[in-house]
């Protein structure tokens, strides 16, 4: 994690058969967060370069831009052209770019990303339904299907299309803080940050018709996390059996109770550590972790860091 304090250069690289909505993405998100980031594209030959829509797409430059980019965005094109070993123009377009450079995925673009060495020994997600794909062209790489992205150190891989959303706005957080990255997301009418993973967005039987919904328990939680809620406080909020409500939540959730009862307590940390000065052991029991050794494990578990670390890196930002 880092702090910028000046116009951060990102070049977003456009390659033939591109998603439209992903390629304005970047632009969109870090265009919005107050003169922050330049943000340009470019193709690996400065020429126009065909959507997977029914129209082309005009940029302004060249792989050379390349070479100046802070962060570098590769985003996802028609799964039919994801490639095993990479054409040799976009081999030589990212040999633009810096070894210092952080670079960002968004869904489809980490094939080109395994495909350029650049994931080996890294952990990283693309869209849940090509993680087969992936998995047997990159059986070497770590893939998680289950998140929206993963942020592992220079290099960051989002899953499919609004994860693209997610990720920039982590971009946004990382650089300069919460404060700044909440402002982007409400210039753009978008959550600051999404609850669950992928799984919640897998295809699913389609329920019962009148079957009951856990969305109301699941508010109520949220309003009650420092309570040590149970499966079976939950269960009897929503007035079902617990298995009923088990099976329920996970297939609207894409995860268990428990699971999701602690990915909240950890985000709420996340803002008082961000927000606030309390101590770790007063947000712990905020959030409804039993100590602040409890938080520790579950923030480090998270996102590899501990509260301390956490803290200074974002108030830093902030500032």
């Amino acid at each position: 994690m880092r702090h910028v304090e000046r116009t951060e250069r990102v070049v977003v690289l456009a390659l033939d058969g591109v998603y439209p909505f992903e390629l304005g993405i970047p632009s969109r998100i870090l265009g919005a967060a107050d003169g922050r980031y330049e943000v340009l594209t470019c193709s690996v030959d400065g020429r126009p370069v065909r959507s997977n829509a029914d129209f082309t797409i005009g940029v302004e430059h060249g792989p050379e831009i390349l070479a100046g980019a802070g962060t570098v965005v590769i985003t996802p094109v028609s799964p039919e052209r994801m490639p095993a070993e990479l054409p040799e123009e976009v081999r030589e377009a990212l040999a633009y770019v810096r070894p210092e450079a952080r670079i960002v995925s968004i869904c489809t673009g980490a094939f080109v990303l395994a495909a350029a060495g650049l994931l080996d020994g890294r952990r990283a997600t693309t869209h849940w339904q090509l993680a087969g794909r992936f998995r047997s062209m990159f059986p070497h790489i770590d893939l998680d299907p289950d998140v929206l992205f993963v942020d592992d150190d220079r290099i960051l891989t989002s899953a499919g299309a609004a994860s693209g959303v997610d990720v920039c706005l982590h971009l946004v957080r990382k650089d300069h803080g919460s404060e700044l990255a909440n402002a982007v997301a409400r210039r753009c009418v978008v959550p600051p940050f999404r609850d669950g993973g992928q799984a919640q967005y897998i295809e699913q039987p389609v329920p019962e018709q009148g079957a009951a919904s856990t969305a109301g328990t699941r508010a109520w939680a949220l309003e009650r996390l420092d309570e040590p809620l149970t499966l079976a406080d939950l269960a009897a909020h929503a007035r079902m059996s617990l298995r009923t409500f088990a099976r329920r939540f996970n297939d609207e959730v894409g995860m268990s109770p428990g699971r999701w009862l602690i990915q909240q307590r950890v985000a709420r940390a996340r803002h008082l550590l961000e927000s606030s000065d309390l101590a770790v052991d007063q947000i712990a029991g905020r959030v409804g972790f039993a100590t602040g050794a409890s938080l520790r494990q579950h923030l480090h578990a998270a996102i590899g860091v501990s509260p301390q670390v956490y803290r200074r890196t974002f108030q830093t930002a902030a500032r």
